[in-house]
């Protein structure tokens, strides 16, 4: 089984940005955590600030992954275009978010990414993409 994570923009600083919100891990940290829980699973991992190359990656393992688990963090709210690619491909995709963005600013509330997904999981920290990646897997 192949599962790809991509993660946008910000995601780079885990570890060191409002750990009080995001934890104190990184996310490379957690990433190899996860590998080594699940050694049967073939992971990749991309992260990426430019809305751009999102859309890139989404076009270029979404034929050929089993699932993506997608954080886009901020684009979450902004980005018709990763939206618009997520549909376009045939791979489905489970939307994480670290925190949980329907108790934050009001504009968090709006998705464009959401409606395209399978399913979405917010709030439950790092945890999230295991369980969306036990999704996959079940």
């Amino acid at each position: 089984m192949k599962i790809a994570i991509i993660n946008g923009p910000n995601l780079n600083l885990l570890g060191t940005r409002e750990p009080e919100v995001y934890g104190s891990k990184t996310f490379e940290q957690f990433f190899d955590e996860l590998k080594k829980k699940n050694p049967n699973v073939e992971l990749s991992y991309f992260q990426s600030n430019v809305e751009g190359e999102l859309i890139n990656q989404l076009q270029k393992v979404g034929f050929s992954v089993d699932g993506i688990i997608l954080n886009p963090g901020g684009y979450t709210h902004t980005s018709v275009a990763i939206g618009d690619a997520i549909a376009a491909i045939k791979t489905p995709v489970i939307e994480v978010h670290i925190s949980n963005i329907h108790a934050r600013e009001e504009f968090r509330k709006i998705s464009h990414v959401s409606a395209k997904c399978k399913g979405t999981i917010a709030g439950l920290g790092l945890k999230g993409y295991e369980l969306a990646l036990n999704y996959f897997m079940s």
